[in-house]
C-alpha cells in the first residue's frame, strides 16, 4: 500500500516550502498556507524510515474537525480542507510558545513530580498526589517553541520577562487555552474518554490572536 512521505508541489504565487517532521507547508504569496499532512511518522524528534498509510489523512481531518468545533471560542487559521491530506488557511505570525494545559498528573508532569519537584513552569503542585490523579484545577505549563530539538519548559513570568509574548496577548492565550481545554473535555466525555492534557499554538492574524494548532 502506498504512502505519502514527500511532496514536491509548485503552486501559483508559491514563495517557499517548509518541510517539517510530518507536514509540508507551502507559503502562497506570503498570505496563505497550503499544509500537506504526510504519512511520515516522527518519534522523539526522529522521522522513521517508513510511513503509515492514511496516517496523514487521519491527522489532517481530526485537526480540521476540532478547529471547526471550536471556532466559536477563538478565530483559527483554517479556511478549508480541499483534500483529506490538505488544509488551506491564513498565514499567521506565530507566538514563540506552546500553551500546554494539564488536567491530570501524567506524563512529563508526573515524572517531574515523582522526581521530588513541586513547581512546574512556575505552578506549585500540592503534596500527596499520585500519578494519573486529577489535578484540583487544570494548570497551564507553557513550553518554548523550538525549531529543532526539544521544547523547553518555561513559566508565565519568564515569558513576560523575556518579552517572548506581550502581556496583553498572553492574557488572551491563557483565556483561550482554558476555554479550548474545557470544550475538549466536554467532547471527550461524550465519547467516554478523558482529555488528560493537550497543547495549543497561537499566532497573530491582522492583529488578532488566532488558533493555529
Amino acid at each position: 500500500m502506498q504512502t505519502i512521505t514527500s511532496t514536491n508541489f509548485n503552486f501559483p504565487k508559491q514563495k517557499s516550502v517548509y518541510k517539517g517532521k510530518v507536514r509540508d507547508v507551502y507559503n502562497i504569496d506570503g498570505k496563505y498556507l497550503v499544509m500537506v499532512a504526510s504519512d511520515r511518522i516522527s518519534a522523539f524528534d526522529v522521522v522513521l524510515p517508513k510511513g503509515i498509510p492514511y496516517k496523514g489523512q487521519v491527522l489532517n481531518l481530526i485537526a480540521s474537525k476540532f478547529l471547526n468545533a471550536t471556532k466559536d471560542i477563538v478565530p483559527n487559521w483554517l479556511m478549508g480542507t480541499p483534500h483529506p491530506n490538505v488544509s488551506v488557511g491564513k498565514m499567521c505570525e506565530p507566538f514563540k510558545v506552546e500553551m500546554v494545559i494539564r488536567g491530570y498528573l501524567a506524563g512529563h508532569a508526573a515524572r517531574t513530580y515523582n522526581s521530588g519537584k513541586r513547581v512546574l513552569c512556575g505552578v506549585t503542585l500540592p503534596e500527596g498526589l499520585k500519578e494519573n490523579d486529577k489535578l484540583p484545577e487544570p494548570i497551564i505549563t507553557p513550553t518554548t517553541k523550538a525549531s529543532e530539538g526539544h521544547d523547553e519548559d518555561i513559566s508565565r513570568e519568564e515569558i513576560l520577562k523575556q518579552g517572548i509574548v506581550e502581556e496583553k496577548y498572553y492574557v488572551q492565550l491563557e483565556k483561550y487555552t482554558r476555554a479550548l481545554y474545557q470544550r475538549g473535555q466536554e467532547i471527550a466525555n461524550k465519547m467516554g474518554l478523558i482529555l488528560v492534557d493537550t497543547k495549543y499554538e497561537f499566532g497573530l492574524y491582522n492583529g488578532e490572536v488566532t488558533l493555529m494548532d
